[in-house]
């Protein structure tokens, strides 16, 4: 069975111009033509070009995806370089992760921050607020603020220290 452009854009979720992008770009260049020279694309291409759309939203860049699909092309005796481009992907995608996580907690901090804030009527009401009168996750995130506020006066007296020296 064979499925057009738009058929397979929807099946993985991709704008059929994007496919269209990935075969300008040379990264399908394993994908069959009709005799009106439209892209027909096989059950077995879907792997590829999910593969394909992966790398992508994991942040490489086409030149990176067609060196790598170039690498699959020449078989088994490229294995380690291909091991090296994913591992080495993956923990980028990792270091990704854990930033958003970080700027998530805060959005989340500041969500309650808020939300408490409308319901006193003012911003003064976490002034004096026990760490204690706060929730659990909102806990974390405070001590991770005040942490690095205390981390960052100390820089700055370990600096004021050695000019004066």
């Amino acid at each position: 069975m064979y499925y057009t452009v738009c058929e397979v854009a929807k099946r993985l979720n991709l704008s059929p111009h994007t496919i269209r992008f990935y075969s300008k770009e040379g990264l399908l260049d394993f994908v069959d033509r009709d005799q009106n020279g439209n892209r027909i694309f096989k059950e077995s291409d879907f792997e590829r070009l999910f593969i394909i759309a992966s790398l992508k939203r994991a942040g490489m860049s086409i030149k990176q995806i067609r060196e790598f699909t170039v690498l699959c092309d020449k078989g088994d005796s490229t294995i380690a370089q291909r091991l090296k481009i994913i591992m080495n992907q993956r923990e980028a995608v990792e270091e990704q992760i854990t930033e958003l996580q970080d700027a998530l907690d805060v959005l989340k901090y500041k969500t309650w921050l808020y939300e408490v804030a409308l319901e006193a009527g003012t911003t003064a009401v976490h002034d004096n607020m026990p760490l204690e009168d706060m929730p659990p996750n909102i806990q974390r995130i405070k001590e991770r603020i005040r942490k690095l506020t205390d981390d960052m006066e100390q820089f700055y007296k370990d600096a004021s220290k050695s000019q004066n020296i």
